[in-house]
């Protein structure tokens, strides 16, 4: 599976505990990555700064489902139960 194009579900619903470029703490869940641009592109994709985490998440049905609504509502349920 490929990203969706415009989606940046993965970059706003789970939260990152690694520090990004902008965003030394991380970011807490449902807060969008201060590194998606304006149509939810990873600025720092295929870049040194990316955070590792960012650099192994994959895109599969499970997690993106078949919208970017949907991807929201997964990732923000496996963001909760993970808590």
């Amino acid at each position: 599976m490929d990203c969706r194009i415009g989606c940046g579900a993965c970059c706003i619903a789970p939260s990152i505990s690694s520090p990004i470029p902008g965003m030394p703490n991380g970011k807490p869940a449902g807060v969008r990555c201060i590194q998606l641009d304006e149509l939810n592109r990873c600025k720092l994709f295929a870049q040194p700064g990316r955070p590792e985490v960012c650099r192994r998440l994959k895109p599969e049905f499970a997690m993106c489902g078949a919208s970017r609504e949907e991807a929201l509502r997964i990732l923000g349920d496996w963001e909760m139960a993970t808590r």
